[in-house]
């Protein structure tokens, strides 16, 4: 979903778990649909672990739990406190498609799969590396209080814990932060660019 990013002020959602895959962020019967509908995808976000095989809810599953398990929208709900090693395995965009289309515009995490960093992007979705110990401190403070704030300034690039005050500098590379920041897919920057870019040196087999 194209959408400009600047600063998300938000109630989280803590999902602990460390090396979340991207199966289980989306399982792989649901790669096989010619869809894009966001709320397709986003009604698949951690199906397997919402559900059991008998279609009920989990009920000690953090996204079906009292305080977390209310959709998100502004303010509330769109940022995700993830494990470590968040979205290795295989390489499938609809995973990142799953977290957009489930509302989620931030996950915050100690460290990224490299190819699910950069689809999240692609999905207008912040992805934002902190210091383990800040992690550590965000689940503190969510479990302390559901009610906990996070607010990302991508500006500035700096996420703060509310409940303590406490911040920290984040990285990203400089063309996704105005890509996100301008509602920018990689064509519309082309598209935006037409006649300003530097003309590519064309090169011919044999040269």
């Amino acid at each position: 979903m194209k959408q400009t990013f600047d600063t998300i002020t938000s109630t989280c959602i803590p999902i602990a778990i460390d090396n979340c895959n991207t199966d289980l962020i989306i399982p792989a019967r649901y790669l096989a649909s010619t869809t894009r509908d966001p709320k397709f995808f986003g009604d698949a976000f951690m199906h397997d672990l919402r559900y059991d095989s008998d279609g009920h809810l989990v009920q000690d599953f953090v996204l079906n739990k009292k305080g977390f398990c209310e959709a998100p929208h502004e303010g509330v709900h769109e940022i995700i406190v993830a494990g470590q090693n968040w979205g290795s395995g295989s390489s499938r965009e609809h995973a990142a498609w799953a977290i957009a289309g489930y509302g989620v515009r931030v996950v915050i995490s100690s460290s990224f799969a490299d190819i699910h960093r950069n689809n999240l992007l692609n999905c207008f979705v912040l992805p934002v590396i902190v210091s383990p110990d800040f992690q550590q401190e965000l689940f503190a403070s969510i479990e302390a209080d559901p009610q906990t704030k996070v607010s990302v300034d991508l500006p500035n690039q700096t996420v703060a814990n509310l409940a303590t005050g406490h911040a920290e500098h984040f990285s990203i590379n400089g063309y996704k932060k105005y890509c996100l920041m301008n509602g920018l897919d990689d064509i519309d920057f082309l598209l935006k660019n037409v006649g300003t870019l530097p003309p590519a040196t064309p090169s011919y087999e044999g040269e």
